[in-house]
């Protein structure tokens, strides 16, 4: 089982193909096999990283970490790219990995050729954030009452890509999702979600920049994609499927990105 100590932490991650360099960073439970389909479709070109994030599956959770927060995050991507030799590669971040994927941009330029960041959950520029809380917050909590964190994880999944995506998950990854509920609901929920670069931060990213957005996800995604998206200065692209299109629309996902994971090449 690879893995690399890098930012004071031990790093599960795989490594697909050759050519240039890809990192994707999963949303939450943080799992590298979030991605396994899509990257064994861009093995054919690029070199593909994918790995467990710090305290998630076969990531170990690190002695006494109790807390995280985005620049940790980012700083484990930036490390594990480095340790790999594989800087500058392009990012794909999906929902929290969205967030991650965009500090990266911001504090570690120089291991990030371009970067797509697909509907990353900053809550704070919605003008009703509390809704969206309130929503998820209702979710997890029931999860909670009716089965502890893996029932919880299970639920708060369903509810963001749909009780198919959810079912058709090959059970060995789906095992490991739920095993990660007590770092998803006691370290990274809530620490996530409040991060905000300012404008002008945002509008001085120099790297080619992909906002995506899925047809079929909830409203509040395209406000925040339209936020960034004018932030960076670029039009918010479109994919199929829901707000995992990983799992759901992978060929059609693949399509959309790699001619932009080219470009920066």
């Amino acid at each position: 089982m690879p893995s690399i100590a890098v930012n004071g932490t031990d790093i599960y991650y795989e490594l697909r193909g050759n050519g240039p360099s890809v990192l994707f960073i999963s949303g939450a439970t943080g799992d590298a096999g979030h991605f396994d389909r899509v990257a064994d479709l861009l093995a054919d070109e690029f070199t593909v990283v994918t790995y467990d994030r710090r305290g998630n599956s076969r990531s170990p959770r690190p002695s006494g970490w109790e807390t995280t927060s985005v620049a940790e995050q980012a700083d484990d991507a930036a490390a594990l790219l480095t340790a790999l030799a594989l800087a500058p590669a392009a990012v794909f971040g999906n929902s929290y990995g969205a967030i991650l994927a965009l500090d990266l941009l911001l504090r570690h330029p120089g291991v990030v050729r371009g970067a797509v960041l697909h509907e990353p959950p900053l809550l704070s520029v919605l003008e009703n954030p509390g809704e969206v809380q309130a929503a998820v917050g209702s979710v997890v909590e029931a999860g909670m009452a009716a089965g502890g964190p893996p029932e919880a994880v299970g639920r708060f999944i369903r509810f963001f890509a749909g009780d198919d995506n959810w079912d058709r998950l090959d059970p060995d990854l789906r095992h490991r999702m739920v095993s990660n509920g007590e770092t998803l609901f006691s370290v990274e929920m809530g620490t996530f979600e409040p991060y905000r670069p300012d404008d002008a931060t945002i509008a001085g990213v120099a790297a080619p920049t992909q906002v995506l957005l899925s047809q079929e996800s909830p409203d509040f995604y395209n406000e925040v994609a339209s936020w960034l998206a004018a932030r960076l200065g670029v039009e918010v692209a479109h994919t199929p499927g829901t707000h995992t299109p990983q799992w759901d629309h992978p060929e059609e996902l693949v399509h959309t990105i790699r001619p932009f994971l080219r470009a920066p090449s």
